[in-house]
């Protein structure tokens, strides 16, 4: 026989599944989970920010009307999406100025190499004359 659960505890199920719903969402717009319809990894720092922050004000305005058990489960899902929001805008500095494969993809750095490779054979045409 199944237990009827109290509109409190759906409540809190129901709590926990909007939590869970932001982390799905600022996860996936970190590009840590494939979007579950194009299944492609896809990274929109900006709305994984905007997920993060309601939770963020999720927290400030259910502060004193919320359970230990829903209090703690928010404290960890913000801390986790937080470390992994900094970590993906560093990720993303480095690939600004590195390039996707860590060489530098700057248009100065292309130019240079372009040059040096265009004065490598009149170098040898001037050492041969």
């Amino acid at each position: 026989m199944a237990e009827k659960i109290t509109e409190e505890q759906m409540n809190e199920m129901l709590f926990m599944q909007v939590i869970m719903m932001f982390q799905g969402a600022a996860m996936q717009q970190m590009g840590k989970l494939a979007n579950p319809v194009s299944g492609k990894v896809e990274r929109d720092l900006d709305q994984a920010k905007m997920s993060i922050d309601i939770l963020g004000m999720l927290k400030e305005k259910t502060k004193g009307n919320v359970s230990d058990n829903e209090a703690k489960f928010l404290d960890h899902v913000l801390y986790e999406l937080r470390i992994n929001y900094v970590d993906e805008v560093n990720k993303a500095k480095r690939e600004k100025t590195e390039g996707p494969a860590g060489k530098p993809d700057s248009q100065e750095e292309e130019k240079e190499e372009k040059e040096e490779a265009e004065a490598s054979p009149k170098k040898e045409e001037e050492a041969k004359a």
